[in-house]
Parts: structure tokens; sequence; C-alpha cells
């Protein structure tokens, strides 16, 4: 009961330490995560493959997901899921979102770990819309395909409706993340677009994005004008 009482505080005491480090404004947040995939799609041969890419209906990005252990583990992490408008194909404004989960077992230790997110299918989208949705329920989660094709992916990766990635310590690779909850931000939106718009007012209102979403948008585009070419 002691060992199991100090994990707890262990674990309160990291995530309380973490704060500080999350602390950082949205916009900041969308230029890490323009710079994150910017690094993941030029990666040599094991970034995200550009077909899959240009097949997505969304991407989902959370730079620095933070996650700490004694006994009790912890994960926590602020992101933005990016769809395309169905008019005209390109990529529309960002909705906030945090990553959050648990686990239990013999653990111990801390890491940050870049985590990104392919939306294969528009029921996958309409999922991960809800306010609160935990991956691998309705919707089928699959460790994502690296290189510079999808030509190697297994059958289950070809049936998920979300293929999932993470960069941990400069490794990339596809990742497995049945579990983790995905809440969407509704202060985080509240300072992006001056009001509390819900994930799917921004996504299938036609929102227009902030300044600060700029960079994002046009690293998005220009990936997917890329595999057009």
């Amino acid at each position: 009961m002691k060992i199991l009482t100090k994990g707890l505080i262990t674990a309160g005491a990291f995530i309380a330490l973490s704060v500080p480090l999350l602390a950082d404004t949205p916009a900041e947040r969308l230029n890490q995560s323009a710079v994150l995939l910017k690094e993941i799609m030029n990666a040599p041969d094991q970034g995200i493959p550009q077909d899959l890419l240009e097949k997505a209906n969304c991407v989902v990005i959370v730079p620095g997901v933070k996650k700490g252990a004694f006994l009790v583990g912890a994960k926590y992490g602020k992101g933005f899921m990016v769809c395309r408008n169905e008019s005209n194909h390109e990529w529309g404004a960002p909705a906030a979102i945090r990553m959050e989960g648990g686990s239990f077992g013999f653990q111990i230790g801390a890491s940050e770990t870049d985590v990104v997110m392919l939306v294969m299918e528009p029921s996958g989208k309409d999922s991960l819309l809800q306010s609160q949705f935990t991956l691998g329920g309705s919707a089928s989660v699959a460790a994502g395909p690296v290189g510079r094709s999808s030509t190697a992916q297994t059958d289950a990766q070809m049936r998920a409706k979300i293929l999932s990635y993470s960069r941990s310590r400069g490794v990339f690779a596809g990742i497995a993340l049945n579990g983790a909850t995905l809440r969407e931000d509704l202060d985080e939106n509240k300072e992006l677009y001056g009001r509390p718009l819900t994930n799917r007012q921004i996504i299938d209102g036609d929102t227009k994005p902030p300044d600060s979403a700029a960079e994002l948008i046009s690293v998005l585009n220009n990936l997917s004008r890329r595999e057009q070419g």
C-alpha cells in the first residue's frame, strides 16, 4: 500500500511539474505542429507515406505528449485536428484537442512523444468530432506504415479508419494508440477564434482559420500538391 501511495504521489508530482511545460499558447503549438509535420514528412524513407496523406480526410497532430510513471502511468498532450474542405479538397481550420490516457502496471520513468494520426474514412472523422472519443472503440486504429509509399501496409492497416504514428527521441514509427482519449478543447478554440466553438462547428462550418494557423495549413496543402505533382 505504501508503494502504491508513493507511486500515486510521484505520478501526480510529474503531472504538476509538466503543467508549466504545457502552458504555451495555441499559436505556438500550431507552429510546433507545422515544424513537426514537415520534419516527419521529409524524413528519408521513414516518413508518413505521401499517398496516405493524400487520401486522408483529416490529420491529428499532438506535439510533445508528456508521459510519466511510477507504477501508475499518465499521458497528456494538446494538439489539433485539421480536415479537408469538401468543396475544394484544401485543408481547413484547425480544431483544438486534448489527448489523455492512463495505464497501470510496473513502470517507471518519463518521456515526451510527438503523435500524428491520419483519419482515412469519413466515419473516423465523425467519431473524432464527438466531444470525447476513445481510440480503438467505434473507429479502428492501426499503427501506420512508414516509407515513401504505403504499398507494404497490412490488411489491418488497409481496414483501419485511423492510422497512428509517433516520434520519440528521434525515432519515428507507427504506433498503436488504442485506449487513448481525445477531447475537444473549447478553451483553446475560444483563444484561437474568439468564442468557444465546438470542433464540429469549426470543421463542418467552413470556419475561417486564424492567422496563426497559416503555416500549418500551408505545409499540409504544399505536401498534398507535391504528391499530386
